[in-house]
């Protein structure tokens, strides 16, 4: 591991490495200071344009982002009260009411230093946990990736969204459409209504539509908004003193954080507010949450940054992501020509440990653009809905066009982006229908192989522990819902 270790830094400080983290961490806090953008609409946007490049470069270019943008979110978050990811409402609730009280400068301190430590045990975290999950992986059959992938998708039915129902619906539509094209196993075509889908419909356009053209029309629909005029009034202090005191709290919700990313389909967000409520809970200042009360941003900005690295390592390590900007990762990954899983490891192991190596020292490049580039990030948070709907538009039609040179993926961008749109207004997140995509040829393939091997029957992969053990943990994740429904009744 050691040599693997010193590999990936040696590649990830080559010049095509440092550019690459350079620019992700660039980018990455440009799409977390504009609300309205997420991490995954930033490296859907991206991905088209790694082709061609170093895949170390590409790779860790779109990690950084990932990880940026996740820092760069709570800026807005604090300074106008607009959260630039979701993860960071969380950190509205005390940054906002800190900033009104002048003390603007200090919630960016203590954010900012916070997600650096939750950051950095993630990271040693994954690098410890991930080369172990792969070989555990390793002995896994078609068996027990078909239900490796049941037990992921399970879990972004249920943690997707406030409704399971919803999210089941986006599930089973994201299923049927892996349908379209070449069969996995016996090669007929399926539904190939125009020679185009022959592969199936194209990942990257329907990605970016799902995306960021769902997003761009709700952004048309809403206007342009209000904004709202603010200053960082107070100095700012790098310096772990301020988070001194919330020591305890940070290394709680750093674990938290991770263990939670660690679930598919989980995610910062859901991190962000178990930490804040056990912080909450624990804290002999807890009844001040929420009227800023600095302990509730450490607490946050912890969890929902060690959250970026716990969703790398069911990515890197079983090839299932962990959170749906994981799963746009993935496209970055196949683009590259690599298969993220246990065999990543064997096959390319300079790729996971280049990935570690780049949150290592994407880490300090972070915390000075972040505190350096306030003023800028105050700017970008009132730039008007129509300019950035209009930017973004450009780049995902000109990112779906370069995926192939084709102007029927620019086609497919706009029906999914229509798509997008309509299940967003029903209230059904774009998430599940991308994973959905991603381990939707997986889980068919690795089922057919299975009944094969089992001369066709059902009962043979009851008959393998680790299946049966995955399935049961999948079926008692699906139904939990309707005993809480019970019991809130």
């Amino acid at each position: 591991m050691i040599e693997n270790i010193f590999t990936g830094f040696a590649l990830a400080l080559t010049l095509n490495g440092l550019i690459g983290i350079g620019a992700g961490i660039l980018v990455g806090y440009v799409v977390g200071a504009m609300p309205g953008l997420t991490s995954s609409i930033g490296m859907a946007l991206l991905i088209p344009f790694t082709f061609g490049m170093d895949p170390i470069a590409a790779i860790v270019m779109l990690v950084t982002i990932y990880m940026a943008s996740d820092y760069g979110g709570a800026i807005p978050a604090i300074l106008v009260n607009a959260p630039g990811q979701p993860a960071s409402a969380v950190t509205a609730f005390d940054g906002f009411a800190m900033t009104q009280r002048g003390e603007a400068g200090k919630a960016l301190n203590i954010s900012i230093m916070s997600s650096t430590v939750g950051a950095l045990i993630s990271i040693v975290f994954l690098v410890v946990t991930a080369q172990a999950m792969a070989s555990a992986a390793l002995a896994f059959g078609p068996s027990e990736y078909f239900a490796l992938a049941v037990l992921g998708l399970s879990l972004i039915a249920v943690l997707s969204t406030s409704s399971a129902l919803k999210s089941l619906i986006g599930l089973v539509f994201g299923l049927a459409i892996v349908t379209i094209g070449i069969d996995p196993i016996i090669g007929d075509t399926r539904f190939v209504f125009h020679l185009a889908l022959i592969d199936g419909i194209p990942f990257l356009p329907a990605l970016i539509g799902l995306f960021a053209l769902s997003e761009v029309f709700l952004m048309i629909e809403e206007g342009n908004r209000k904004t709202v005029q603010t200053r960082a009034k107070s100095a700012l202090d790098i310096s772990l003193g301020t988070i001194w005191p919330f020591r305890t709290t940070i290394l709680r919700s750093s674990v938290i954080g991770y263990v939670v990313g660690v679930i598919p389909g989980a995610g910062a967000t859901i991190a962000s507010l178990i930490s804040y409520g056990v912080a909450k809970r624990l804290s002999p200042t807890g009844a001040t949450f929420g009227r800023g009360n600095p302990e509730g941003i450490a607490a946050s900005e912890s969890a929902n940054n060690a959250a970026v690295s716990g969703a790398l390592a069911p990515l890197l390590s079983l090839g299932v992501p962990g959170s749906a900007s994981a799963a746009v990762l993935i496209g970055g990954l196949t683009i590259q020509g690599l298969q993220p899983g246990p065999m990543l490891f064997a096959n390319n192991p300079e790729v996971p440990y280049s990935i570690f190596a780049a949150l290592f020292l994407g880490i300090p490049v972070m915390v000075v653009i972040g505190f350096a580039g306030v003023p800028l990030w105050v700017r970008m948070t009132q730039v008007p809905r129509p300019i950035v709907a209009t930017l973004v538009t450009s780049i995902a039609m000109l990112g779906a066009y370069a995926s192939a040179n084709n102007s029927f993926e620019m086609l497919i961008t706009g029906i999914f982006g229509v798509i997008g749109y309509l299940l967003r207004k029903a209230d059904i997140h774009p998430a599940p229908i991308v994973l959905a995509l991603v381990l939707g040829e997986m889980m068919e393939a690795s089922l057919r192989r299975a009944m094969i091997t089992g001369n066709e029957s059902v009962g043979y992969l009851l008959t393998k522990p680790i299946t049966a053990g995955l399935l049961l943990l999948s079926l008692a994740i699906l139904i939990s819902p309707l005993f809480s429904r019970k019991k809130a009744a």
